[in-house]
């Protein structure tokens, strides 16, 4: 039996959006949920008291960095991520192809897995199917991706191919790991759907990952360059092929407006490292755009970020004063930042959850979108 359970509670009769709910080990997430990034055990500039106030009911961990820092002796010891960081809710690993494919550079690729250099001190490790799997079992996450290669673009349909053959290679060898390990009964495994641009192996990969019968499916491989058409299109192919039952999520996708893509195309959780980036270089999230808080407009504004967004602390404050805490690089201008554009994306979540429930999605969307692209900075 799987550790998660998956219910849709609501259906949009004119899109493939809907509204469900995802029971894990710590706890339930309504979906659709957008998931806060906490790469190295840590949502950056904030603490987990302060995503408890903020609600978040799910966040992610990033298994290459928490790998190699602190390491899995001391998760080990530690009794898992949720106990070392004091998080007793949910928790989403990744596997880590992303981050050692982004050092291409760096990792040699056989069938076994990849070999790649350390980006903290340059020495050599190998990241397998199966070890993968063993890592993120030491982490404890509600959540474990399988290990897949992300294909780079612009990539040859050749190219593609083949990428998404070993995809779907490893996906099996890590279903196979997580089953001889005892993990179905705590931690829930998704594969993930490659295939770059291309419509055929897009619906293949997820065709035959669908055969595996994984708790839970992803669709990576966007969001790496190509066109918004693009990835929207990549998403649709692929949600259309794998099981409906089953919990969807876009990885790495987070914008508002790509929120909304993807749930119109019947994806239901989403993470992305954007909102707390962006916060950290002074640009917050707003229901009627993106404000730039260095803007010399905003020294003499002592109204809210956001009237219609009033999120917990960062709502009591003015746009003038985060403007003088950001010039004047104050540290609490990075966590305040973070708190406003965590509450913003939440709280849009929360929204877009009840306009579906509602049966007014599309409504939702064009209304939402009229705002927020006509006041964009």
């Amino acid at each position: 039996m799987s550790s998660i359970q998956f219910s849709i509670d609501a259906r949009d009769p004119d899109t493939s959006a809907r509204a469900g709910l995802l029971r894990t080990p710590h706890g339930d997430i309504e979906t659709p949920v957008f998931m806060p990034v906490g790469t190295q055990g840590s949502v950056k500039s904030i603490s987990q008291e302060d995503l408890h106030l903020l609600d978040a009911k799910i966040i992610l961990g990033n298994t290459y960095h928490l790998y190699l820092r602190p390491g899995m002796e001391v998760m080990e010891a530690a009794g898992g991520l949720h106990k070392f960081m004091r998080w007793d809710r949910p928790l989403l690993t990744d596997s880590g192809g992303f981050q050692v494919f982004s050092l291409s550079a760096l990792n040699k690729v056989t069938e076994d897995g990849v070999e790649f250099q350390s980006h903290l001190d340059g020495s050599r490790h190998m990241f397998t199917p199966e070890s993968a799997m063993d890592i993120q079992k030491s982490i404890g996450a509600d959540i474990v991706m399988a290990f897949d290669e992300c294909t780079d673009y612009p990539a040859t349909r050749d190219e593609a191919s083949k990428s998404m053959e070993m995809t779907l290679r490893w996906a099996k060898r890590c279903k196979d790991r997580w089953e001889e390990t005892g993990m179905p009964g705590t931690q829930a495994l998704f594969g993930i759907v490659q295939g770059s641009v291309y419509e055929d192996l897009r619906k293949d990969c997820a065709e035959r990952l669908a055969e595996l019968d994984l708790p839970g499916y992803a669709v990576g491989g966007v969001s790496v360059g190509e066109t918004k058409d693009e990835m929207r299109t990549a998403t649709e192919w692929s949600t259309t092929m794998l099981p409906d039952e089953k919990p969807r999520y876009l990885m790495g996708v987070g914008t508002p407006e790509d929120i909304l893509d993807g749930v119109e195309r019947g994806i239901d959780m989403f993470d992305c490292v954007m909102p707390t980036r962006n916060a950290r270089n002074g640009a917050l999230f707003t229901t009627t755009g993106r404000l730039n808080i260095k803007n010399s407009s905003n020294r003499f504004d002592f109204g809210p970020i956001d009237p219609d967004c009033r999120g917990p602390i960062s709502g009591d404050y003015s746009r003038a004063y985060l403007s003088h805490l950001f010039r004047a690089n104050e540290l609490s201008a990075l966590r305040l930042n973070t708190l406003h554009n965590l509450f913003f994306m939440l709280h849009f979540t929360a929204n877009l959850r009840a306009a579906i429930r509602a049966g007014r999605f599309t409504e939702f969307k064009t209304s939402f979108l009229e705002r927020y692209r006509a006041g964009t900075e």
